[in-house]
Formats: C-alpha cells, sequence, structure tokens
C-alpha cells in the first residue's frame, strides 16, 4: 500500500477481532491515517510506514494460552503512544510484564466504568469520579500490572478497565471504543490520536485526490488500462478517478449479465457515455449468464458461473482491445484487509461486483486499484469531490453477484423479472417516504415458496416477496429499519397489485450481527 510520508499516519495491530476495521474507520473519522496489519508482520509494518501511533485490536484468542498472538517488543520500543483494546490491552499487559488470568466475572455487553484517575485520554471527554457506558467482551481480566502503569478507570468486573504507563505514553482498555455501543469512544480514541500521540487532521478527500491521480500517472505511464465497470459505487468512482489521470488510455468494459436493478444498466451506459465521454464498451451478456444460471439454486454455485463467466466475457472483449497492460478495479481497504488472512497469507484476488475468485494468470495484466485505501463511506466522499451525481454515491449497496443471491433456489428470467419490478416498487416508496438516506440497505427477495391467495373472486398460487430494510453505521453489524404499519401496507398493497406472480408480501425483522452474511 502506497502513503505519502508526509501524513501522519497510524498502525493498527490486529489479533483477529471482527471489528478491528472499526478502530481505523473512527481514526479516519478523525482526519488521521491508518493502515490495518496482522500482527504476525506488524514489525515489518512499524518499518515502512513510520506511524506516530499503534493502536492494538482485541481478538478471540485467550493471551494466557500456549500459542496465542503476542505482541511483539519492538512495538513497545518505538517510542510512540500505544493504545491497547481489550485483547491489545492484555498482549501489551503480558509483553511489558503484568499478568493475566480468567476473569472470575465474565463481562459481555454494557458495562459501567468510572473515572478514578485524570488523564488526557479522558480530557474534554470523561471527568474525573464518573461512571460511563462501554461495551465489554472479555472472559480474561488483567491480574497484575507492568511496573510503571497505574489503574485511571475501573468497572465492576474489571478492576483494571483502563490503564496508563504517562511516562511512555502506552494506554489500554478493557472495553471496545471503536463500537457505537460506546458513546464517547470515538472521542477516546480521538483523544489518544490527537493529543497523546500529537497527529494532525491532514488525511482528506482532496488531498487522496491528488495523491492518487499521480500515483496512477507514475504506474501507468503511456500504457492502456482497462477497467471492469459494474455499475456500482466503487468500480464506478475509480474509473472517473482514473480517467481524470489518464484521459482516453482508459476504457471501461461494462458486461451486462441481466442481474442488475431496474433500469441500472441503462443509468450507467449514459452516465458514462454522455455526462463524463469515457471510452466504454457494453457488453450485452444476458442470454449467457441467465441462460447458465437457469435452474441453479445453490448460491455458491451461482456466484461461481456468474464470476466463470464474467472473466471469460472480460478477457474476449480486452483481447478486441489489445495490447492491454493494466486492468482496473474498485478494490476497497475492507477487501485488501480480508484478503490477508489472520494468519498473514496474503490472497490475491479481483474485485468486481461478481466476487469472483481469481485473475487468471493468462491475463496477464497489472492491477490499477486506486481505491485500496478507502472504506466506503470515503470512497462516497471521494465521488462527492469527482462531481459523481449524488443519486448515485448514495445509492445503496448492491451484492455482488445482484439479483441471483436474492432468489433463493432456481433462476429464471420470468423470476428475474418480476424481482425486479417488485423491487423498484419498493425503493419507489420508501424514496416517497424520505427514508432513502436513512436506510442502509434496502431490498427485496423473492421466496422460492408459493402460496394460496384470493384476489377479488379469484384465488391464486403465487410467490412470496420478502421485503428487507436495515441500518448501519458500518455494514458489519446492522439491525432493521422499524417501518410503520402504514408503509408495510402501501408497499405490500402496491407490490401484489403491481406485480404479477407475488400475492403475500412479508417483511424481514432479522438483525445482522458481526460476521454474517444475509440472503446470500
Amino acid at each position: 500500500m502506497q502513503h505519502d510520508a508526509s501524513q501522519d499516519s497510524v498502525l493498527i495491530v490486529d489479533f483477529g477481532s471482527q471489528v478491528t476495521q472499526l478502530i481505523a474507520r473512527r481514526v479516519r473519522e478523525a482526519g488521521v491515517y491508518c493502515e490495518i496489519h496482522p500482527f504476525i508482520s506488524a514489525p515489518q509494518a512499524l518499518e515502512t510506514l513510520k506511524p506516530k501511533a499503534i493502536i492494538l485490536s482485541g481478538g478471540p484468542a485467550s493471551v494466557i494460552e500456549d500459542g496465542s498472538p503476542q505482541a511483539d517488543a519492538r512495538l513497545f520500543d518505538a517510542g510512540v503512544p500505544v493504545l491497547g483494546i481489550c485483547y491489545g490491552q492484555q498482549a501489551l499487559c503480558v509483553s511489558l510484564g503484568g499478568a493475566v488470568e480468567p476473569g472470575h466475572v465474565r463481562e459481555f455487553g454494557r458495562a459501567e466504568v468510572r473515572v478514578e484517575s485524570e488523564s488526557p485520554l479522558f480530557e474534554g471527554v470523561w471527568a474525573l469520579d464518573h461512571s460511563y457506558q462501554v461495551w465489554m467482551s472479555h472472559g480474561d481480566s488483567v491480574s497484575k500490572l507492568p511496573p510503571g502503569f497505574s489503574v485511571i478507570a475501573t468497572s465492576p468486573g474489571a478492576p483494571y478497565a483502563v490503564i496508563a504507563n504517562e511516562e511512555r505514553r502506552i494506554f489500554g482498555v478493557q472495553f471496545h471504543p471503536e463500537v457505537v455501543h460506546t458513546p464517547d469512544g470515538a472521542k477516546l480514541i480521538s483523544n489518544f490520536v490527537h493529543k497523546i500521540a500529537g497527529c494532525h487532521s491532514d488525511w482528506t478527500m482532496a488531498a487522496y485526490r491528488e495523491q492518487a491521480v499521480e500515483r496512477i500517472r507514475e504506474q501507468v505511464g503511456g500504457e492502456k488500462v482497462i477497467c471492469a465497470l459494474s455499475g456500482g459505487v466503487d468500480s464506478s468512482v475509480a474509473a472517473v478517478l482514473i480517467h481524470e489521470a489518464i484521459g482516453d488510455q482508459l476504457t471501461c468494459i461494462f458486461v451486462d449479465h441481466g442481474l442488475m436493478r431496474k433500469n441500472e444498466a441503462d443509468e450507467v451506459i449514459s452516465m458514462f457515455r454522455n455526462q463524463y465521454n469515457i471510452p466504454l464498451v457494453h457488453v450485452d451478456a444476458i442470454d449467457t449468464f441467465v441462460g447458465e444460471l437457469e435452474g441453479v439454486e445453490d448460491p455458491e454455485t451461482k456466484r461461481k458461473i456468474i464470476g466463470r463467466l464474467f472473466i471469460e466475457t472480460f478477457e474476449a472483449e480486452a483481447e478486441k482491445i489489445g495490447g492491454v497492460k493494466f486492468l482496473a478495479q474498485g478494490t476497497l481497504y475492507p477487501d485488501v484487509i480480508e484478503s490477508v488472512s489472520f494468519t498473514g497469507g496474503p490472497s490475491v484476488t479481483i474485485k468486481s461486483h461478481h466476487n469472483v475468485g481469481g485473475l487468471p494468470d493468462r491475463m496477464n495484466m497489472a492491477l490499477v486499484e486506486p481505491l485500496r485505501e478507502l472504506f466506503k463511506d470515503e470512497v462516497r466522499t471521494l465521488g462527492r469531490e469527482l462531481g459523481l451525481p449524488e443519486h448515485f454515491v448514495g445509492r445503496h449497496p448492491f451484492p455482488g453477484p445482484g439479483l441471483a443471491i436474492r432468489l433463493p433456489g432456481g433462476v429464471t428470467r420470468e423470476k428475474l423479472e418480476v424481482l425486479r419490478q417488485a423491487d423498484a416498487i419498493y425503493l419507489d416508496e420508501i424514496r416517497k417516504a424520505g427514508l432513502y438516506d436513512t436506510i442502509w440497505q434496502a431490498f427485496a427477495v423473492l421466496l422460492p415458496v408459493q402460496t394460496v391467495g384470493v384476489m377479488g373472486d379469484g384465488r391464486t398460487y403465487e410467490n412470496v416477496c420478502a421485503l428487507r430494510a436495515v441500518t448501519s453505521v458500518d455494514g458489519m453489524t446492522a439491525d432493521f429499519y422499524p417501518f410503520d404499519m402504514n408503509f408495510l401496507g402501501r408497499a405490500a398493497t402496491r407490490i401484489i397489485n403491481e406485480v404479477k406472480g407475488i400475492n403475500r408480501v412479508v417483511y424481514d425483522v432479522t438483525s445482522k450481527p458481526p460476521g454474517t452474511i444475509e440472503w446470500e
């Protein structure tokens, strides 16, 4: 990953927590650049990144078990501030001469911490002798502090809830400040990176745009680049950014597979050809994709078919253009993080909207990935910086295999059209209610269930449609949106009346805990 050395940065050492990415988001929200690296490669990252601060993440292991991840001593000898979170706190204690033991009282969920001592970590956020809500998730607990450390906050289940060695600027918190369930957590992280580490808020999209343009020009030179344009926000922002850098050296290839939402393919073609005048190859591959998917029920098989066909189609078009040395993709930072396993093994994947397996060696192209340092919300900000229309930049996320996985059971042309119509009506009602920007993601699912219904004086035997809408700040966890019954009644009535093939509508009220996948 390339980074402007003139900008302050923070190294986040990953011990396997499912919410490590949230730490990075909080640091970025504070205007400071950061990178996540697995614990085993942290010393190397320390040398290359030269951070002004280090944050140790949580993790699922027990630090007192043999073979558990440990914090490398070089992290504490670097002379920069360190903040250990949950497992990270325990790891730093063990590394610096303290002790951890199985907790007598486990804490999972909301807890109260009481501030016992003033600290720059709490400045302007928490007051002495007051208690505040946090989110705990631990079984083990620190039982002995390392030399030079003191307790600055406690909780009923964790007498060492927050510890500090003020002289060495090393801090540890047993709770998770990165999650929204710790209301003041983002402010505590901001205090750490600004007041303790002295980082400047120099991470901006305007600066990133300028740097990215220069990096693209330096990497590509005068060679041709093709972009796998999916029509989603990520690949579209990447395409516009690359076009700003190299102009008509870029050609976008849009493979229309027939699995997009209503009118989306036409919108993508119109925007890129008419508004941005970017060279675009439109490949109508609907018959090929839908033909091979027809009747396929297993979602993973659907993914593999879509991935294989996409690569075959894309490769054929690239050969027609000829002389292409670079392939551009809308790879995001979460994709980079997830492509590195907990043990640090790299996995190179092609990040198109199809989630295809891997880039074949025979394509013999180098990757251009100008968004690989960004999270989704940062990509949207960059899109606005580049002038993409708000209705496009703010669009709800769309899954890689498109409508194919919102059709549990077999895929048919008829079912795709029924689902497309129902989904469009649902989103139209959400927009009319002024809720589209409040909801993180909303979509319809055509269930493989048929029921008997009565419409007018006749009986029907048609499909059940499920509606889903969730709120989220990060996409990692989500909760259902609490529509009122009047809204649901309007949406359901329109779908049943206007879409032939659906006679019943249900609303999904399940939540999404970390690490789960919805409707895939």
